[in-house]
């Protein structure tokens, strides 16, 4: 009696793991034949943020895909851990891609890494002078019946050693450099609209009201992209519009090149399908070299909208990528 007690407790526990396994690892690719065990190991950098943290999680939901997240420090490592299901402490590296990544032979977390997708970006923060000084002018503003508060008014700043340059220019190239020592196959940089236009707004973000200051973000993105291109890396860099915290596949994934989709009055784009058009650069992008825009919009209710593998393989057909000479 005892045997078939203990073997139907072991059968319910064997169970309950196959159950936990299936839910959390549910895509599968079948590439020509390919042997689905032996999994690409793909370095997600940036991945405490809200962007890397998606792609990271929608790689490790897919049976092809082994990732490591690499982030800045050890408090964003356990955070990570915590909050994503089947997460351990050897798929995390914690690493600052400014001072850090000029080793002389690599980690072992960071052996047999195939791609890498780079989703670090400088990220500013509100001036405390310039939100106190747009709160004392609401009396004012109220009974002079203007707005309350001129968010034009308001100055961002980025922390020390954080800023675009150093981050979105310096980090970037230190990690396409360790791309090329490490000879990846494949290299996705998530970018930013915006970047053929020097008089952007958001590159003012980080300046004084006399030009001074740290900012700029869209040139030295910009620069960073130059230089991936240029260093002979096979590449997909994605430019998505304003960035929301929607669902995914919920509206239509539209891509160009060259800023074009700015004439759109709606540019968002959920960062869940930004993350599915990262993978799908791994798949069905992995043989192109390609910069384009996306941005997603309504759809005809009476059809589902294309999954990002899909739009991407019709952009690809067309040829386009985006002009650098611009």
């Amino acid at each position: 009696m005892m045997k078939v007690v203990l073997f139907l407790l072991l059968l319910y526990r064997l169970m309950k793991l196959c159950t936990a396994w299936g839910s959390n690892i549910y895509t599968l690719h079948v590439d020509n034949g390919a042997d689905i065990q032996s999994q690409s190991r793909v370095l997600v950098t940036g991945a405490a943020g809200r962007t890397g943290r998606l792609v990271f999680e929608k790689l490790k939901k897919d049976i092809y895909f082994e990732p490591i997240a690499l982030v800045r420090t050890e408090r964003s490592a356990r955070n990570l851990i915590k909050s994503c299901d089947l997460c351990g402490l050897e798929h995390v590296f914690v690493c600052d891609v400014v001072k850090d990544l000029n080793f002389d032979e690599p980690p072992e977390e960071l052996e047999g890494i195939d791609s890498m997708i780079i989703c670090t970006s400088a990220v500013p923060i509100l001036s405390k002078r310039s939100l106190f000084s747009a709160l004392l002018k609401i009396p004012v503003n109220l009974i002079r019946r203007r707005k309350l508060v001129d968010f034009r008014s308001l100055r961002f700043k980025f922390k020390e050693k954080q800023n675009p340059e150093q981050i979105d220019f310096g980090g970037q190239v230190a990690q396409i450099n360790l791309a090329k020592r490490l000879k990846m196959k494949k290299v996705v940089i998530v970018s930013s609209m915006g970047v053929t236009d020097p008089s952007h707004f958001l590159n003012s973000v980080g300046k004084n009201f006399d030009g001074s200051g740290n900012g700029d973000i869209l040139l030295w993105k910009r620069k960073a992209e130059k230089y991936l291109i240029d260093s002979g890396l096979s590449y997909t860099i994605i430019h998505p519009g304003i960035l929301t915290d929607g669902e995914p596949g919920l509206e239509e994934i539209l891509i160009d090149v060259d800023d074009k989709l700015i004439e759109y009055g709606d540019r968002s784009i959920a960062r869940a399908d930004v993350s599915s058009l990262c993978v799908a650069a791994l798949t069905v992008g992995k043989e192109k070299n390609v910069s384009f825009d996306c941005i997603s919009s309504n759809f005809d209710n009476s059809f589902s909208p294309k999954s990002a593998e899909e739009v991407l393989t019709d952009f690809l057909l067309s040829g386009k990528t985006a002009n650098y000479t611009l």
